[in-house]
């Protein structure tokens, strides 16, 4: 694959078993032939190929590795160039994921230390000594955080006259308008909650922030103590003045601290400190035995509300004796507490960013360009997605195309047209208010047979999930759960249309979720085509989500779990065979995770026979690269910046062949075992080009991107002197602005 600077113009086109009566719900039961791989299962699977390494001079740990890409995400915050409020608003996704990984990945290795696991993981380390690492690094990430948001952000905004005041800084006017605001929108909804004889010590839900008063009766000069949850469903910050020089906030939590003696009449208060919780979420179901996924899902959820707590965060200037009453009522071992001077809980730092005004101080509005391939002239009417689809194949890359003109407008135009007989579609995570659940619904309500494999399972979703797959079972969608044990992970829609004196499978297949908003924010690619051999794949996909085929094949899909991994092994061997014949060998892989141990070591052995492989990964990297006689011809980058980087494309030179897949998999073990993938390959030629032009650009990248050494560490990439600036996010922009469809598209046959 030549990696020389190419003109793009013209990349992007060329052309159960429970079954509820009287519902169309079906949830599948065990499947023994596609369940979750043993050791010996995989290492029959991969003929012969074993995992013969293990221990830190291999692989890197999973969570360190974890917490290293959420340090990256931190260093946007700190970059200078970068605009002050996209600055703020890196600050509330570093604690939005540093959340999701205590309840996550935390909670993980705390019920595998209750369990009494003392195995270690492939790098040699036991849950007990991860949970040491994971405390000692989130130390230090929590103090450059809070540095960065307290010492530089905050002075930051004051000089832009954005100032987040004490109460007691107030002038007259904004206590008055502070103290209406606490007496119509506080206190009515506030309940504190006294703990004593007659009042057990209150539950505390996840993620919440809470006030630990501490009380005293000024006769008897006995202790209590209280809690008081700040309301999650009010802003963090009001405003308290606005004019055209500055804005003034309050912290509503410091509006209920000085405020507190209004629910406590009669009573001293002594101390008020803020306090939060994070619950474990990853908790142990048994599917096998479940008649019913959602009941079991759903209760799920409802043991999630009261499950284990993996971290108590606390007001450093709370008094010894309450931490010590927190720690002893919700049964929190000092190891899980964290102290903080000042406000916790900045993942709601995204609500400053939200703030209105102040353009300059965020990036320049990115509006999704419309697709080459939808493109007409003002006086036409615009053309019908399944007539570009039949010119030929073409890719859209969000978020520089625009989801909702292509994607979207996929599922609607089918919805609405007579001649479309069938539309089935994977659902992992989609809007609160789903356009294109709602097309579904339409479809489905004008007698199309309309199929949708929701996910349940998926972390976080589940909620949101449940409820779409009522509103769609409703409407008379046929909603099925998938298979015991499998998440389904793919991302597919096939519309089926009468046509002429046949029918017509027109497909797309994603590396994102159907969602219209994260589709503004995350980097994915979407693939359309008519080809019989695809459509005759995801056809059997779908038959075998909602039937029973465990001795499925298929034509050109790669699919998980039961060939995926014997298929990327086999394009990885290929690649050592040409490079031991002393032809070139080339991988380039683009992922989210790399974790998967076999796959890593296979790896290794790849560049040991001098396959020259560079791999693309967004978060964690297990795999050590440029490694003396290990990994020498191995590079790791790493992309973070404006969009999240989410898309999976993979490409192997094969002899000359360039084969690229693209599709929702990353190398993991939950990915190739655990989970219905699908990796599809894409053949027409412009299209391939189009994929070369993002990896080449990706691993050019002077602005945005980091490469992991071989000790483990990701070191920024530097711009050399008179070197022209290459950032992945702002070309792609520039580009998406200015393609055109000039080539003529291959006939999709």
């Amino acid at each position: 694959m030549p990696e020389s600077s190419l003109s793009p113009d013209h990349f992007l086109t060329n052309k159960t078993t429970t079954s509820k009566t009287g519902s169309n719900r079906t949830y599948r039961g065990p499947m023994k032939e596609l369940k979750r791989l043993s050791k010996k299962e995989l290492n029959s699977l991969l003929q012969g190929d074993s995992l013969n390494i293990s221990g830190e001079e291999f692989f890197l740990n999973y969570e360190i590795s974890w917490l290293k890409f959420n340090r990256r995400v931190l260093s946007e915050a700190e970059d200078t160039d970068n605009p002050l409020l996209e600055r703020v608003k890196f600050i509330g996704i570093v604690c939005s994921n540093l959340d999701e990984f205590f309840q996550k990945r935390v909670g993980g290795l705390k019920r595998q230390l209750h369990a009494g696991v003392s195995e270690s993981s492939v790098d040699g380390k036991t849950p007990r000594e991860q949970l040491a690492l994971i405390r000692k690094n989130v130390q230090k990430m929590i103090r450059d955080y809070r540095d960065c948001y307290f010492k530089d952000l905050l002075p930051a905004l004051e000089k832009e006259g954005i100032r987040i005041l004490l109460y007691e800084e107030l002038n007259k006017d904004q206590k008055a308008k502070a103290d209406n605001y606490f007496r119509d929108m506080l206190y009515p909804i506030i309940t504190p909650l006294a703990v004593d004889e007659a009042h057990p010590f209150p539950f505390i839900s996840n993620k919440s922030r809470s006030l630990a008063v501490k009380l005293r009766e000024p006769k008897s000069g006995e202790k209590r103590f209280a809690r008081i949850k700040i309301p999650s469903n009010r802003p963090r910050w009001i405003e308290i003045n606005r004019d055209e020089d500055q804005l003034l906030l309050l912290s509503t939590s410091e509006l209920i601290r000085e405020k507190i003696g209004d629910f406590f009449p009669g009573m001293d208060i002594e101390s008020a400190n803020i306090f939060r919780v994070t619950r474990n979420a990853d908790l142990e179901r048994n599917e096998e035995e479940a008649d019913d996924l959602i009941e079991l899902i759903e209760e799920e959820l409802r043991e999630r509300r009261f499950a284990e707590i993996v971290r108590l965060e606390i007001d450093s200037r709370m008094p010894a004796d309450v931490k010590a009453y927190l720690l002893e009522h919700l049964n929190v071992e000092k190891e899980d507490l964290f102290e903080m001077n000042g406000p916790l809980g900045l993942a709601d730092a995204v609500q400053l960013y939200n703030i209105e005004g102040y353009p300059d101080l965020r990036f320049s509005p990115w509006t999704p360009s419309l697709h080459p391939a939808f493109r007409h002239e003002i006086d036409q009417e615009a053309p019908s997605i399944f007539s570009v689809i039949r010119k030929g194949d073409f890719m859209v890359h969000h978020p520089y195309h625009s989801f909702e003109s292509s994607t979207q407008r996929f599922v609607a135009e089918a919805a609405r047209d007579p001649n479309v007989l069938a539309i089935k579609q994977t659902l992992y995570r989609t809007s609160s208010d789903s356009p294109i659940m709602h097309s579904m619904i339409r479809a489905a309500e004008d007698g199309k047979q309309v199929a949708v494999l929701v996910e349940l399972k998926a972390r976080f979703d589940e909620e949101r999930n449940i409820s779409w797959a009522n509103r769609l079972e409703k409407a008379g969608v046929h909603v099925s759960y998938g298979i015991s044990g499998l998440k389904i992970h793919t991302k597919l829609t096939i519309v089926i249309r009468e046509e002429g004196e046949g029918l017509k499978r027109y497909v797309h297949i994603g590396t994102g979720n159907y969602h219209p908003d994260t589709a503004q924010l995350y980097e994915d690619l979407g693939y359309f085509t008519c080809r019989d051999d695809i459509g005759s794949d995801v056809t059997d996909v779908f038959n075998l989500l909602t039937g029973y085929a465990p001795n499925q094949k298929y034509r050109k899909l790669l699919v998980a779990p039961k060939h995926l991994r014997a298929q990327v092994i086999d394009r990885i061997n290929f690649e050592i065979s040409e490079a031991k014949k002393g032809r070139e060998g080339r991988i380039i892989a683009k992922m989210n995770n790399l974790e998967d141990p076999l796959i890593i070591q296979k790896l290794y052995e790849a560049s040991n026979a001098g396959v020259r492989i560079d791999l693309i990964v967004r978060s964690v990297c297990r795999l050590i690269p440029g490694k003396k006689g290990l990994s020498e011809n191995i590079q790791v980058h790493a992309i973070v910046g404006r969009f999240l980087e989410h898309s999976r494309c993979y490409y192997f030179g094969a002899g000359g062949e360039d084969l690229y897949y693209i599709g929702s998999a990353d190398w993991m073990h939950r990915n190739l075992d655990a989970r219905v993938e699908v990796l599809s390959p894409v053949d027409d030629y412009e299209l391939k080009r189009y994929l070369q032009f993002i990896l080449n650009l990706a691993m050019r990248d002077n602005r945005q991107r980091w490469v992991l050494n071989e000790k483990g560490n990701f070191k920024r990439i530097k711009r050399k002197k008179d070197e022209e600036e290459i950032a992945i996010h702002k070309e792609l922009m520039q580009h998406a602005k200015e393609s055109q469809d000039p080539v003529p598209r291959s006939s999709g046959k």
